[in-house]
């Protein structure tokens, strides 16, 4: 994608494509003119003077782990776990298959 091109509907296809994603031409259209505004308005933001900006890592200067402490408790036995699942097998929950073999 060159400097001034946008999100064009071909680059749009290619993603939506490699992401499993079924649009329509209507979506295509709209995502492809939405994502090259998106683009833009990103390089509005590079002809901003950044030379004074001083670098930081975390918006909020001093903040600590905000995570509640790891406590080991009880967990569910596994019959617990698997009661209300639809499908299991061997003690395990059984899901579809995703990959093609």
């Amino acid at each position: 994608m060159s400097k001034n091109e946008g999100f064009s509907k071909e680059i749009l296809e290619h993603v939506s494509k490699l992401a499993l994603l079924d649009l329509t031409e209507e979506e295509k259209d709209r995502f492809s003119e939405q994502l090259t505004d998106l683009l833009n308005y990103f390089k509005k933001l590079n002809d901003l003077d950044t030379s004074n900006v001083e670098p930081m890592t975390h918006p909020i200067e001093g903040l600590k782990n905000v995570f509640r402490e790891d406590v080991p408790r009880e967990s569910l036995s596994n019959e617990e776990a698997l009661k209300n699942a639809k499908h299991t097998k061997d003690g395990h929950f059984k899901a579809p298959r995703i990959l093609k073999g």
